[in-house]
Formats: C-alpha cells, structure tokens, sequence
C-alpha cells in the first residue's frame, strides 16, 4: 500500500469516530468548480493593443518575467496551471482580454468574433467560461467616471460595452450548456468628499437598468453586481458601495457578488455569507486577501479564508454560491499565484467539509462555550491532509511539494524565455 493510500486509511477511520463520512466528502468537494480568474496572467492588461493606462483602481505591483502578452500566451499558461489544480474549473475573462481586435471596433462593439480564440479553446479543453466587462483602462473612464458620468455620451459606450459583453457571455453559455456568470464592477467614485453622493447613484442604477434590458435566458447568463468599500483614487465615495448593490441585487433579481478583499480590514465577510442567504437565493464570491489598503493578494490557507469557506460548507449553501478568485501579483510566478491560490481555495472546502459538527453544536446548544472552543481547537489536528492527498492521487495530480518542481520547470522553459 502506498504511503498515500496508507495515510488516507488512516484519516478515514479517525472522521469516522466523528461522524464524518469522508468519501462523501470526496464526492462532495469533486463537484466545486472554481472560477480562476485569467487576469492574473496578464496583469489585468488586455489584449486591446493600445496604449492604454491600467486606470480605475486596479494597480498590480511587481516585475516577474513571463507576463502573458496575447490570448495564446495566455491560454497556454491557463492550460499549465489546470494541470496541476485538481477537479473540473471555469476560467473568467474581463472584458479586454480580446483573442483578436477588428478594425474601428471599440468595448462597445465587441462581439464573439473578438473572443473567437476562447469560444474555441473553451469547446476543446471542456472549459466554462465567465466574463466580466472591463470598465476601466480606457480614455472614456474620465474623470473616474464611467456609467455614472454625466455625460450622456460616455455613458452611452459604457453601457452598449455592457450590453455587448453579456451577448458574448450568451454565445459562451450556448456552447457550454452552463450559464456564464458575468459580473458587474464599475469603478467610479472620487478622491476626496463630493458634493452630491446621490445623482451618480442615480445615474449608475439607470445604466445598469437599460444594461440589463435585454431578458437574456438564465440558462445562458447570470448577471452579478458588485460593490466596493474604496478604491485607489476614489478613497472618499464609491458610487457602486456595497449598501447600494444590496438593495440593487434583491430588487432587480441578480446575483450579488462579494469580493473578500472589498471591505474594512476588520470586517469578517465570512460573516456577510449567512445573512445574505437568507434573502438572495444566490451569492458570487470573488475570493481574495486583503492587505492593509490593498485587496488583491494570492489567497493563504489563512483563517479568513477557512472562515469564508466553513459559512459555503455548513449551511449546505454550496449550490447557491459561485466560487471565483479575484487577485493579481506581478511579484511571482503568475501561474503559481492561479495553482496556489486555486488548491488552497478547495483545501479549505475540504477542511470545512471535514468538520465534525455534531460535537460542536450539541456543545453549544448547551451553552457550553468551554467545550465549544476545545472542540474547535482539537478539530484542528484531524488528518485533514490525508484526505486531501489523496484527492489529489485521485487526479492523478501532484502533491504540494511536487507542484513546485513543476511551476520551477514551466518557470525556466516557458516564463522566463518572454522577458
């Protein structure tokens, strides 16, 4: 028997006391696709060919060699890192990730024939994809401002770039016979305090309306909308807030997406999770970490993060919920940040999947907060490892440490030769 397969026994047999079915488990953590986020690859640059700007908040840091420079750099290097990322995923494109530009056609004209490259990568690999529109990095986010701008004008490209971004997300969700998510973040707010909060507010709900006119079939496409706490450059009044997008999600029966790096430090959105389903009937996560000011980095097996998956796995919410990524870091081997961030994402499903509760909630159903907290304590030595292991094994995929020697060889034979 291999060490493996002697270990996972092992584990099986210590939940087993606990009540824990752990192939369940297996079954249960196989059907979580993760959505990895494509720009990550390309340092949320696009494939526009132009000069523009990266503008709207979005700021990625760091100078590691092997940015993906067009789509097929970039599907190459997304074919790598599922590889090495057990289970079946989803890939999510922003809106200027184009496969090819057409002569004169901006963000407010693209059709599937700018994403003709990933409608056929995603049909070959089996691959879902989702689709965020871009509004930002381009001379019409002016002053800040894009669907909330006063100018009828620029608020008009921004809206057909919406509107034109879920017809794309249609023709993905025909061939995948799965519906494309597409997600819904503008960027607009200002630096310092404004003298009206309420007419951009007003402006913003109006775009997203007239964006959203089209009844596209809900086999085909999920519409999300997500809201930010502040972004760089608009510290003071985010007109997208995450109150105004509460109330815009319920009321307009869309999806309502939190990104775990768009709040105050020391908010717990773990917490947000359980509130939000008892009256959404569905919830996109983007899952990140924060860092002081900044929201966007690799995700760590870190208690946020066990936190946020623990609310998914225990109330039974994991088909009510999306799961994407959302972080960029130019510091390191972009493939790894995907591969990092992605298994230790379903590590802690599993881990949450894992959990014996029976013991915890019979303690504090007693209000026996002692036992509760030692039980808690205690839960965190079960071989959990094991089990994860061996999902690996199952796939045929590397452990932890061999991953390294894999992203080191793709490191030197690919990544480094693009300067």
């Amino acid at each position: 028997m291999s060490a493996v397969n002697h270990d996972f026994v092992f584990a099986q047999e210590q939940y087993q006391e606990h009540g824990v079915v752990v192939d369940e488990v297996l079954e249960s953590l196989e059907k979580i696709a993760i959505s990895i986020h494509a720009w990550q690859g390309d340092d949320v640059v696009g494939f526009e060919n132009t000069s523009h700007v990266l503008t709207g908040g979005c700021q990625v840091t760091g100078n590691y060699p092997g940015r993906a420079r067009n789509a097929d750099e970039l599907r190459k290097d997304l074919d790598q890192a599922l590889k090495l990322i057990p289970g079946r995923h989803r890939v999510n494109l922003q809106g200027h990730q184009v496969d090819k530009m057409l002569p004169g056609v901006d963000r407010d004209a693209f059709t599937i024939d700018n994403f003709a490259g990933w409608l056929a990568w995603s049909k070959e690999q089996q691959v879902p994809l989702d689709i965020a529109p871009a509004f930002y990095s381009h001379p019409k986010l002016d002053n800040g401002y894009s669907l909330a701008h006063q100018d009828k004008g620029i608020r008009e490209f921004w809206i057909n770039h919406g509107k034109a971004i879920r017809k794309i997300a249609q023709a993905f969700g025909k061939q995948q016979k799965s519906a494309s998510i597409v997600n819904f973040w503008a960027p607009d707010g200002s630096k310092d305090l404004v003298a009206d909060r309420w007419a951009p507010r007003q402006r913003l709900i109006d775009a997203l309306d007239c964006i959203f006119a089209e009844n596209i079939p809900s086999q085909q496409v999920a519409d999300a909308v997500e809201g930010k706490l502040f972004g760089i450059g608009t510290e003071s009044y985010t007109v997208g807030s995450h109150d105004l997008y509460i109330a815009y999600a319920t009321s307009r029966k869309k999806l309502l997406c939190i990104d775990s790096g768009h709040f105050h430090p020391t908010e717990s959105v773990a917490d947000k999770i359980s509130s939000l389903m008892g009256f959404l009937p569905k919830l996109l996560l983007h899952v990140s970490r924060g860092v002081r000011w900044d929201s966007d980095h690799v995700i760590l097996l870190n208690e946020d993060l066990l936190q946020i998956a623990q609310e998914c796995v225990r109330y039974d919410y994991l088909s009510r919920i999306h799961i994407a990524l959302d972080y960029f870091d130019a510091s390191i081997n972009r493939v790894a940040a995907w591969v990092i961030g992605s298994r230790n994402m379903q590590k802690a499903l599993l881990i949450s999947m894992l959990e014996p509760r029976r013991d915890l909630l019979a303690s504090e159903k007693k209000f026996n907060f002692t036992r509760r907290m030692a039980v808690q304590e205690a839960n965190k030595t079960l071989p959990w490892a094991a089990v994860w292991h061996q999902f690996c094994s199952r796939h045929d995929m590397p452990l932890d440490h061999q991953v390294i020697k894999t992203l080191e060889t793709y490191d030197r034979n690919v990544l480094q030769k693009r300067g």
